[in-house]
C-alpha cells in the first residue's frame, strides 16, 4: 500500500512539473523563449498552469468557478432578494463614485452592468437561464439617453428567448439582483467578469476603462466565439508554431508579409478570455508577440475589415482562435 502511495505521489508530482513548465523552455535557440506574462505577476501566470495565485486572485477565481462567473459578490445580499431589478430603464443617468468614477444608472438610480463574456460586435448576450435570474437583462423599450450619454450609442439585441435587451456601445446591459437600493454597486467585480457600465460602454472602475481593449471576443456566424484584436481584426494561430516550448515558425519575409505578429498585450485590457493565459514571447528580432495558452497570435493582411476571416484554413495550417485558445472550426 505504501509503495502504491509513493507511485501515485510521484505521478502527481510529474504532472505538476509538466503543467508548471507549460510554454516555458530554457532552449536558447532562435525562435524560442520563456513565457512572460504582460501586465501581471508570475504568480498569476502560474495560476493558469495549476499553481496557486495570490489570495486576492484566488478569491476572484473561486467566485467565478463556483458560480460560472455570475455568482453573488462577497458580502452582498443574496441574488434575487433585491428590488428594482426588472422593468424598463427609462431615462438613463450618469452617476459618479469615488472608486468607480462615472457609471450608468437607470431612472430609479439602480446601477447598470456589463458582462465580459458578452460580445459587442455583433452584440450578443451570453447570460441566460440562471445567469439572467441573477443579472436581469434591461429591456430595450423606453430607454432614453440622459445627460452625458450619447443616444446614438444606445441599441438593442435579441436574446435567446426572443426578448430585446438594451445595449450601450454594443454591450448588452444588465442590473444585478443583489443591489437592493439606488446607488448599490454590489455587482462590481463579481466573478472577475461583471462591471458597472461606464457611459462609453467600457467597464467602470478598471484601469482599462479609459483605454481601448487589446484582445477581446467576437461572435462569428460561422466560427462561433473567436478572438479579435483591439481593432476588431480576427486573430490566428499557426500549426507550424510550437506551444511547448514556445517557438515561432513564421520568421521569413514571405510569412511575415502576410501574417503580422500581434504585439504583446496588457492583461488588464482583455475581455471575454482568461487573462491568466495571455502571455508574451520574445521573437528572434527582439520584439514581443502576444500569445494565448502558449500559442502565438497573428493577424492576416488579407482581412480588410473587422469580422473578416479570410485567413481561416489557409494552407491547412492557419486558423482563427476560439475564446478558449483552440482552433476555430475544428
Amino acid at each position: 500500500m505504501e509503495k502504491r502511495r509513493q507511485i501515485a505521489f510521484a505521478g502527481v508530482s510529474v504532472a505538476m512539473v509538466m503543467l508548471t513548465a507549460a510554454c516555458g523552455s530554457n532552449d536558447t535557440s532562435a525562435g524560442s523563449a520563456n513565457v512572460q506574462p504582460v501586465g501581471g505577476s508570475s504568480q498569476a501566470a502560474s495560476a493558469g498552469a495549476g499553481a496557486s495565485a495570490s489570495a486576492g486572485a484566488g478569491a476572484a477565481a473561486a467566485g467565478a468557478g463556483a458560480t460560472g462567473g455570475y455568482g453573488s459578490a462577497a458580502g452582498s445580499d443574496a441574488a434575487g432578494s433585491g428590488g428594482g431589478a426588472t422593468g424598463a430603464a427609462k431615462q438613463l443617468a450618469v452617476k459618479t463614485d469615488a472608486k468607480l468614477g462615472k457609471f450608468v444608472a437607470d431612472s430609479a438610480g439602480m446601477t447598470l452592468y456589463r458582462f465580459d463574456e458578452d460580445t459587442p460586435k455583433p452584440a450578443k448576450s451570453n447570460c441566460n437561464d440562471a445567469c439572467a435570474t441573477k443579472w436581469p437583462p434591461v429591456p430595450a423599450d423606453d430607454a432614453l439617453a440622459g445627460a452625458g450619454i450619447d443616444s446614438s450609442k444606445l441599441g438593442k439585441v435579441k436574446r435567446a428567448d426572443g426578448t430585446e435587451q438594451l445595449t450601450l456601445e454594443g454591450w448588452p446591459v444588465y442590473r444585478y439582483a443583489g443591489d437592493t437600493k439606488a446607488g448599490d454597486t454590489k455587482g462590481q467585480g463579481v466573478g472577475g467578469t461583471w462591471n458597472a457600465l461606464a457611459p462609453d460602454g467600457k467597464p467602470a472602475g478598471k484601469k482599462a476603462a479609459g483605454a481601448a481593449l487589446q484582445l477581446m471576443v467576437s461572435n462569428n456566424a460561422d466560427l462561433g466565439k473567436i478572438m479579435v484584436d483591439g481593432k476588431g481584426m480576427t486573430v490566428y494561430r499557426f500549426d507550424k508554431d510550437s506551444a511547448w516550448p514556445m517557438k515561432t515558425a513564421c520568421v521569413d519575409a514571405a510569412c511575415l508579409d502576410k501574417w503580422k505578429p500581434v504585439k504583446a498585450v496588457d492583461t488588464t485590457k482583455v475581455a471575454g478570455v482568461d487573462a491568466s493565459k495571455v502571455t508574451s514571447f520574445k521573437r528572434p528580432d527582439g520584439s514581443k508577440q502576444a500569445a494565448f495558452d502558449c500559442w502565438l497570435l497573428y493577424t492576416f493582411v488579407g482581412d480588410k475589415k473587422p469580422g473578416d476571416t479570410n485567413g481561416q484554413g489557409v494552407k491547412g495550417t492557419w486558423f482563427a482562435v476560439t475564446d478558449k485558445g483552440k482552433k476555430a472550426g475544428q
